[in-house]
């Protein structure tokens, strides 16, 4: 099981894809430490929490070492994942050391090229921002971060950039780690993952996933797939290999996600949306709950997928699945994603598989 716990929608950053720039308004709630408690109680074999936002470090480092005094007392393995943009790590790097350095804890960061990422006053988190961020890390934590980057339609132009970067950051080796939990010993070089941006927030239309494929297709024909992870996710998922979100069609079996207040959910996007929660109780008191697999509407895209050997790219994610009914979009992605398939069926080493054709089920 990975929890991913939301302490704060609160955020010292107003990115305009995010979509707890929009949500923050009413940030004032707090994640309460008793609902990771309880769960970490009926789920004592979670892998990792996943601390996602708002930003983390809007909450005092107390809130995480009382998280860490928890695991060790009930001499548990668990570890803690941080997504952060580490600004307020980068102006008091003292406040944070210990609780970045202690070994249950990875960090990861975020940056992506264009003009959608601002700091508070809404200023532009530039390039040299990140790298002073990133040189941070390594002066007081020993390692460069790897980073998230979220493609929209106004940056995705320069979303290969972003993994040019990371190649860079890496001064040319590959990553050793993964996004959380690596070994700092052996962490090398710096991850890139591309994400594409959802319907969240001030994020009112989702970015189409054939267009990021487009882009993941690029970045293997270019030599760049080591340093960015979904396209390496893309290079094994048809031959049923990748497993991590957002291709895991059953990830409401092994993941669960918590909002400020104790909103509970199976996915954290719905968890944005507020849709489809969990009843927290009744799962605290034994029973389990599936509720993206039980949805049927979030079963397929359309019904021409079941027969298309990339079903389980384009329907990967249920979340996905939601935003492009609901937005019309999903003629339009499937076009696109028919013209890439060979050059994604080839880069899973299945050359042999047809590709099916295209149909307009609206018609």
């Amino acid at each position: 099981m990975e929890l991913i716990i939301k302490p704060t929608e609160l955020c010292n950053f107003k990115c305009t894809f995010c979509s707890s720039t929009k949500i923050a308004e009413h940030g004032k709630v707090v994640l309460d430490h008793e609902h990771i408690f309880r769960f970490l109680k009926r789920y004592p074999n979670t892998n990792t929490i996943i601390v996602n936002g708002g930003d983390p470090l809007m909450m005092e480092p107390d809130y995480y070492w009382k998280i860490i005094d928890y695991l060790d007392e009930h001499d548990m393995s668990t570890s803690i994942a941080l997504t952060t943009n580490l600004w307020p790590f980068y102006v008091k790097p003292n406040k944070w050391k210990e609780l970045f350095n202690n070994e249950r804890v990875g960090i990861t960061t975020s940056f992506n090229y264009g003009d959608g990422r601002l700091k508070g006053d809404f200023s532009l988190f530039t390039v040299e921002d990140f790298w002073k961020v990133s040189d941070a890390m390594l002066e007081h934590c020993g390692y460069r971060p790897d980073f998230i980057s979220v493609v929209t339609d106004t940056n995705d132009h320069l979303a290969i950039k972003n993994v040019e970067l990371a190649m860079e950051m890496s001064e040319g080796l590959e990553p050793g780690g993964t996004l959380h939990n690596f070994d700092r010993q052996d962490k090398t070089g710096v991850e890139c993952k591309l994400n594409y941006a959802m319907s969240s927030g001030e994020q009112d239309r989702p970015y189409l996933l054939s267009k990021i494929y487009k882009t993941y297709v690029d970045i293997w024909e270019a030599g760049l797939a080591p340093w960015e992870f979904n396209t390496k996710q893309m290079m094994q998922r048809l031959k049923g290999n990748a497993t991590s979100c957002p291709q895991n069609r059953k990830c409401d079996e092994g993941i669960r996600a918590m909002n400020p207040g104790g909103d509970y959910y199976s996915c954290g996007a719905f968890g944005d949306d507020m849709d489809k929660p969990i009843n927290f109780e009744r799962e605290m008191n034994g029973e389990f709950f599936t509720p993206l697999q039980d949805s049927f509407e979030l079963a397929s895209m359309k019904k021409s997928c079941y027969t298309c050997p990339m079903f389980d790219i384009c329907n990967g994610c249920r979340k996905t699945v939601k935003d492009f009914k609901q937005h019309n979009v999903v003629e339009a992605h499937c076009k696109i994603m028919k013209s890439i398939a060979p050059k994604i069926l080839e880069a899973n080493g299945l050359e042999g598989v047809e590709v099916t054709p295209y149909i307009n089920e609206n018609d």
